[in-house]
This record gives C-alpha cells, structure tokens and sequence, in this order.
C-alpha cells in the first residue's frame, strides 16, 4: 500500500491530468483503493462510442469511500481526491445532453432549410405556371428561328407551338383595338390585364383539357368553355397583378409626378413582397395583396371575355395531316376548330335533345391526344409544403391560388351561411381539414414502374383501359334493312365505346403525368375542402386517395412505422380485403388462413409482378392488392417481421352494414340483396316462358348475380335513384361481364334486374324507406314556405341545400347568345324533399370522419379518410378503431334530431301546428 509520506512532486504533477481527480481546499485523511479505478477515454463520436462509455461508468460498481489520500507538500499544499464513478457518469451525461441537443439543433436547422427551399418552390409553382409555359414557348420558337427547323416535339407540344405566334398575334391586335376603339366591348376592361402570350397559353390549353376530359365526340359546349377561360383568366389576373404592382422597384422615395409616383408605389410594393416572401412573412404578403381590391368578376364578364378569346383561337388555330398521309397536290390545311350548332343533350342518358352551340375540334386534333396528355398544365398540383391552416371561408389551403373551404358551386346562400358563421364556431371543422392536409404522401415506386410497364404494353389488364380502339364496321353492301339496322346498332356501340376509352386513356395520362411529376418528392400534401354537406375532398382533381384503385396503389404514407405485431395481422387482413371475391366476407381467421394459403402467390405477386404467374390480377382491386403483397413480402422476408417499416395505409370501413359492433364475420347488405335478388330470379326462372317471359332472362341472368353487380344500385337508393337510373347502372356492370353481347338482350336484360333490384330493396328496406319517406315530409314541409332546408352539424358547419330553380341569364357574345344559368328565388320542393334523407345521414357521415380525425391527431398517428373509410398505419390500426367507435358513440349519444328541431332555422320557418306535428313526427320516426 503506497503511504501518504511517500508523495513527491513528480508525483502530484502527474496527477494533476487525471480526468477524475479534482481538489478541495481542505485535508482529508481517506484510504487509498487497493486497485486503481481505470477511466474510459471519450471518442470523438457523438453517437459512437460515447453512450457505450456512458454505461460502462454508470455501471461501475467502485465503491465511494476507496479515495486516495494525498498528503499535503510545501510546493502543492493542495489535496486530490478521486471522485466517485457517479460524478464521471453526470458529467459525461452532461457532456452527452450537452451534445445531443447540438445535433437536435443543428437537424432543426436542416430541416428549417429544407422546408424554406420547398416552400419557395410552392409559391413558384402556384404563381408562375403559366410564366414558365410561355417562356417555353418562346425559347421553342427562338429555336425553330435560329436553326430554321421545326423541333422535334410531342404532339400535343407540336400543336401548341403551332398556333401559339398566331394567337398570341391575334389577342395583341384585339387588346390595342379595345384600347383605342370608342364604343368598347365589353369585354375591353378585361382582355388587357394579361399579356398576350400568357393569355395565348390559358386559351390553348383550357380548351384541350376540355375536350379530354370531356365523354362528348371531340366537341365542348361553348357555354362551358367560354365560362371556364374566364375564370382560369381571372385567377390568373388576380395572381399578375398582384406581382406586377411591385416589380421594377428601384427606391422607396415617394415622387410627386402621379405617373412616376404610381410606378415607383408599384416598384415598392412589388420589392417589400419580394422581401417578405424571403423572410416567409405570407400573412404580411397577403395583407399587401388585400388591400388591392379586386372585385369578382361574375359570369357574364367571364363568359364574354372567355368568347372572345375562344373565337380568336378558332380564327387562328390550324392542322393539316402529316407528310405521309398527303397525297399529290396542295397541302391539306384546315381549321383546328370549328364553331357549330348541335343537337346535344344536356346530361348523359336525358332523351331531350336540345341544339347548343359547340366547338368541335378537327379530328386530327383529337388523335393521339390521350397519348400525351402529360404535357398539359395541370393546376393545384399536390403541395410540397404542409397546406395553409384554415381560418376562414377563403382563408387556409394554398399559399397564393384562391381557396374556398367549401365547394359550393355558386350557391348564394350556402356562401352566406359559411361566410358569416363564427369561426369559433367552425373551429372543430378547421382543424379537422388542417389534419387531413398535414398528412404526407408519397409515391409507390415499385407499384408506379409496374403501372408504367403495363400501360405501355397497351393496358387492358388491372383495370386499365385498352390503348386501342375498337375497329369501326364497316356499311354492309347490301340495302337489307334489317342489315342496316344491325350495322347501324354496330356503329353507334363502337363509336361509344370509343369515346368512353378516349376520356379514359386522357384521364390516366393526367393521373400518371401527376405521379411521375412527384415520384422524385420526399413527400407532397393534399389540401382538403368540404362539399355542402360536409364531406371533405382533396382539392387536388386527378392523384388523390379518393380516385380509382389506380391512384390508391401509386400513393402510399411518406411516413413510415414498423409493422409491430399486430400490424402484421392487420395487413395480412388488409390484402385479403382488397382480394374480394367474397373473401372479404369471411372471419378474421378465415381471411388469415386465405393469405396464409397464398403466400407463395403474394411472394410471387412482389417479386416478378409483371413477368410471374400475375395472381395480383385476380384481385377486385388489383394495384392496392399489389402494393399491399409487396409490403408482405418485405416482412415474411425479413428475420424480424414487427420491425419492418410499412408506409402502407390499412382501411378500415366506418361501420358494417356497418361493422361499428365487433362479430366474427362482417355484415354486408350488398351481399344481402344480391342474395334476395338470386333467390327471385331462381323463382321466376322455374316459371312458364310461355306464360311469364321474365322466366328467360331470369335464366340468362341467375348465374350473373352478385354484390358488384346490385352494389352501385344499392348505395344510390338512398338518393331516391329511379327504375332508368338503375336500368342503366346494372346494364354497365353487365357489359363488364361481356356475357351477353347482343344489344337487345343486355337491355332487355338490364331492365328485368332493375325491377328485381328495386323490389328487393323495397323488402329489405322497409323500415328505413318509411323513415326516408318522413324525413321527405319534413323536407317538404320547409320547402313549401319558399326556404331551403337547412341544418348545422354537431361540429357546427352550416348546411344549405342548394337546390333552387335556375334561371336563364342570357348575353350577347361575340360568338353567339349564351344561356347562363344561375340560383334563383324559388326553391326546387322536390329537390329538397327527395335530397333532404341521404344529405342529412351524409353530414353526419362527415362529422363523424373529422372527431376521428382530430382524435387522432391527439393520439398522435397519421390518419386519411375517404368519407366512410378510415386509413391510418398497420401498427395503429387497433388504436383508430377504439377511437372511431368512441366517436361514433360520443356523436349518437348527442340529441341530434331535437337539435335540428330546435335550431334557430326552424324556428323562423312560420308553420302552423299541424305542420310542426308533421315534423316532430317524423324526427321522432327518425329516431
């Protein structure tokens, strides 16, 4: 043992660079420990070794009284003392702590540079779509002039280069006429707020985007299209002449010549939103742009505009065929579009047949334009940065293109109703919408290079549409009548066909031109807004959750969660859910042993999905159905399954028939009338068909029925859905099957299962159609003192029918009258009654979607909802359900129908006693 006497200088100074020594001023008389403590060195990485040495001090088991004494000397008359393990542990915590936030601090401020870098590309995007298109155009121009050759370019490019110099020429000359000329038009105030190339671009491509997504023959409704350039115009001036007031600022000095002043105000202003844009001071932004006042334009100032700008176009616009296709002679040019009138009906399956003027595009024009429909410009594309909280009727979504809460189509009164109700009244709804927005999305990239892969080998598989026409028959030599008859039945089937595959091929184009824009996105965000009734909606149009299985299986949470062990139970439900086929319907076990008997197809669905045995085909909704095995592979390939990150949302429906109680096997009313609908078609097809002709197609038809084909039917009765409506629902998903090909029989056939259908319904859902008939009495009640049935939900969103009589508006445009409809004093009694059932359970539906939202925000997981289907992670799949039925209880558990029956509309509503009766009666039946 080394005694206190022993101490030399050599020896203190030696140590004095021990880690763990410290001094105090007073001797001590301690015992040395008979084995020296060892320390750990710190390493230079902060997440490497530094934790490891961490717990090896804190685990160190050196008691706290084995201490060096050191005996004071002349030249060190100081005592060092080894302090105990503790100490080094808070210190090297300290240090750690110490550390971890510099890194915490140094990853906000990555990410705070990241969101700004994102952020400012947003406003890009929002405010210079348009810009960015016309330089392109210009800069493709430059290039055919400098190498004095055409560019080679798609052929919707092609077309837009073409007529884009002679529009733009055309709009010039027309802007200095109306600045010069003395009678104006009236369209004069507005056709000089853009430039003429920007104008050029708006016109060009609202009118393609129309005649794409359109289900007319390569033809729009001058109405429609006039109408919808003036309002692309307007939003577009409103965001120009925003940035042009403050764009050549030079100095802040107020001159006092008018002309020079209002320049440099407009050079300052344009600079401080500039800066604040910078220093990402929106609200100020906006408060700039507020005090500008701009008042809406209307519809007779848009469609006016909108019909001049669409007859310089048709005076401009030319095609002629390619080169190949020219016999001898002059080239063939002619007008790209031409304006007409047509016999048209107004709504798809309407007989009345009115003329309407029409512009209708050569077919040179329409051909190959489903191909590259991703070259158009596509407006409110999903945002890169979190959407604008909502404060107000315009106040939230994007950062700079108009946002409306509500969609509510030019309703007067709906507009009032939300414009004026407290926002602390609507906070719950708000903060519903700010939830769904905040949840980021991703893209699927396996799921979108199997899509791509598909769609370019002509589609038709997946629930594709076919990349190919079918062949148009040819006139029968012959003048047979019945020949003629037959091939005109042909022709007028094969044309339809046609033009429902070409709005399809268009529509897909846009939806794959969207997630190709994203797939290179870490994520993106969808703002939401709400219909009349409360149901919430992305404003985003084409990619979105709400769409077909082929959106839903390119978008998946950009946020990531393991699996956990009930998340992989729930995926595995997950995927046979999607399958179908009745294997929806089966228990949890039975869907469990499903999947399970499948594994080898779910590996090889995930592994080689385009060249295997393709079992994910075979599922009702083949792209989910896909990425869902992809998920699966990735965990029964992994050694720990739980901990396998999954960005898959899991549905879960909002109850069963509703499925809100728990039950080993889910309730399914569609299956339920199927059910009854076979059984009475198995009646009548024991029938005489010499006595009872139904007995034949009850026979075509008895091995065609099941839940698809009664399903859309079904879910329509409540919106009263008639005997034709239902005809022609049932007759689509019998084309489906392709089981019967003959015209007359499918109709005839289709006609027969309606009835059938209806009749179930009506046996099955007795009860609930007497309380919609109440709740139609109700309705009609209200309506009849002139006044919209109106009711305000549990979460306080104001809701008005919008159904009012329209009224004819008619102006003179340059290219004809035009008929604009528009709200008008008198309210559409049967509207109102037959609407008021299914919108008022639709409202509650809604409410029900945003508590769970919210709830689940608290709870702290991600969550999207598609009306009555809730998604959130696997692994929180068990916590969402508790909520959703705590919610759907706290709702229900709440008086709604005496609400509605006390609320302050009906109180004004000036009935008499026989009429209130009439209501609380049917409140009651209700309940």
């Amino acid at each position: 043992m080394t005694s206190a006497a022993s101490f030399s200088p050599s020896s203190a100074s030696c140590s004095l660079f021990k880690p763990s020594l410290s001094s105090t001023p007073f001797p001590l008389n301690l015992k040395t420990p008979s084995h020296p403590i060892r320390f750990h060195p710190l390493s230079d990485s902060i997440h490497g070794n530094l934790v490891e040495n961490l717990e090896n001090s804190i685990n160190s088991h050196t008691p706290i009284n084995e201490i060096r004494q050191i005996t004071p000397v002349e030249s060190c008359p100081r005592i060092f003392i080894q302090d105990p393990p503790w100490i080094a542990s808070l210190f090297l915590k300290g240090l750690y702590k110490r550390a971890n936030q510099e890194v915490k601090l140094e990853f906000k401020e990555i990410e705070k540079r990241k969101y700004n870098l994102l952020r400012r590309r947003q406003i890009k995007a929002e405010t210079e779509a348009w810009e960015r298109m016309v330089e392109e155009y210009r800069e493709l121009e430059r290039e055919m002039c400098e190498k004095k050759l055409a560019p080679t370019l798609p052929y919707v490019k092609a077309l837009f280069l073409g007529w884009f110099e002679p529009l733009r020429d055309a709009i010039e000359r027309e802007q200095k006429v109306q600045r010069t000329k003395k009678q104006k038009a009236a369209f004069a105030p507005h056709i000089d707020l853009l430039p003429a190339d920007k104008m050029a671009v708006i016109v060009m491509h609202k009118m393609m985007g129309l005649l794409m997504v359109g289900n007319q023959e390569g033809y729009v409704l001058v109405v429609q299209a006039a109408v919808q350039i003036g309002v692309a115009i307007e939003q577009e001036v409103r965001i120009h002449s925003f940035l042009e007031k403050t764009r050549n600022y030079q100095s802040k000095k107020i001159v006092a010549d008018s002309e020079d002043g209002l320049h440099k105000e407009k050079e300052i202003l344009r600079k401080r939103v500039n800066s604040l844009i910078r220093k990402r001071r929106l609200k100020e932004v906006q408060k700039l742009l507020k005090k500008e006042e701009f008042k809406p334009w209307g519809r007779d100032t848009q469609a006016k505009l909108g019909s001049r700008l669409i007859e310089l176009f048709t005076e401009t616009a030319y095609v002629q065929p390619p080169l190949n296709q020219l016999a001898d002679g002059p080239p063939d040019i002619r007008p790209a579009f031409r304006h007409k009138f047509k016999p048209v009906t107004k709504n798809p399956g309407q007989k009345i047949v009115k003329n309407y003027g029409v512009i209708e595009c050569d077919p040179l024009v329409r051909m190959g334009l489903d191909k590259t429909a991703k070259h158009m410009l596509i407006p409110y594309v999903p945002m890169l940065v979190p959407p604008k909280k909502w404060k107000g009727y315009d106040k939230g979504g994007h950062l700079f293109l108009p946002s409306y809460v509500m969609r509510t189509h030019g309703s007067r009164k709906q507009q009032a109703a939300v414009k004026n109700v407290p926002a602390k009244q609507m906070q719950k709804v708000f903060e519903a919408l700010d939830m769904l927005g905040n949840t980021k999305w991703r893209i699927n990239r396996r799921v979108l290079s199997v899509v791509e892969s598909v769609w370019a080998s002509g589609g038709n598989i997946a629930g594709l549409v076919d990349c190919e026409d079918v062949p148009i028959p040819e006139k029968p030599p012959s003048e047979d009548l019945t020949e003629i008859q037959e091939w005109k039945w042909s022709l007028r089937k094969a044309k339809k066909i046609n033009l429902e595959r070409h709005s399809q091929r268009c529509d897909t184009e846009l939806k794959l031109s969207v997630a190709r824009k994203m797939i290179d996105e870490e994520g993106f965000y969808y703002p939401h807004n709400l219909d009349f009734r409360g149901r919430a909606y992305p404003m985003h149009p084409h990619l979105n959750h709400l769409s077909s299985d082929l959106c839903r299986g390119i978008l998946e949470f950009a946020e990531g969660r393991p699996l956990g062990k009930s998340g992989l139970h729930w995926l595995k439900i997950h995927l046979a859910n999607l399958y179908s086929g009745g294997v929806e319907k089966l228990s949890h076990d039975g869907r469990l042993a499903f999947v399970d008997n499948h594994l080898d197809d779910v590996l090889d669905s995930a592994e080689n999905p385009v060249n295997g045995n393709r079992w994910w085909l075979t599922a009702e909704d083949p792209f989910q159905f896909l990425a869902a095995c992809i998920n699966l592979s990735e965990a029964l390939r992994s050694s720990s399954p739980d901990t396998v990150i999954s960005h898959l949302p899991i549905h879960q429906m909002e109850a069963a028939a509703v499925n809100l109680t728990a039950g080993d096997k889910p309730a399914d009313v569609y299956s339920e009338i199927a059910v009854r609908v076979h059984d009475i078609m198995r009646r009548d097809s024991n029938k005489d068909p010499a006595t009872n002709p139904q007995a034949l197609l009850a026979k075509v038809l008895i091995d065609q029925v099941d839940r698809k084909l009664v399903k859309q039917t079904v879910m329509t009765s409540v919106y009263g859905v008639t005997y034709v409506g239902a005809r022609e629902q049932i007759k689509r998903r019998l084309e489906e099957k392709g089981l019967i090909t003959d015209d007359r029989l499918l109709f005839t056939a289709a006609c027969y299962a309606a009835k059938v259908t209806l009749a179930a319904l009506g046996e099955i859902f007795q009860a609930a159609r007497g309380t919609m008939g109440w709740l139609g009495d109700c309705a009609k009640v209200i309506a009849s003192e002139n006044q919209p049935v109106r009711w305000t939900t549990p979460l306080g969103l104001p809701v008005v029918q919008p159904y009012c009589r329209s009224e004819r508006h008619l102006i003179r445009t340059s290219l004809q009258v035009l008929a604009l409809q528009r709200e008008g004093d008198m309210v559409d009694v049967r509207k109102q009654r037959t609407a008021f059932p299914p919108n008022f359970v639709h409202s509650l539906d809604g409410t029900h979607m945003m508590m769970t939202a919210i709830a689940c925000r608290d709870a702290g997981f991600r969550f999207a909802g598609v009306h009555d289907s809730f998604w959130t992670h696997a692994c929180d799949v068990d916590k969402m359900n508790r909520i959703l039925r705590e919610k759907f209880v706290e709702l229900y558990s709440k008086p709604i129908l005496e609400s509605a029956l006390s609320s302050p509309h009906t109180k004004k509503k000036s009935l008499d006693g026989k009429k209130m009766d009439l209501k609380i009666a049917a409140l009651q039946q209700l309940k």
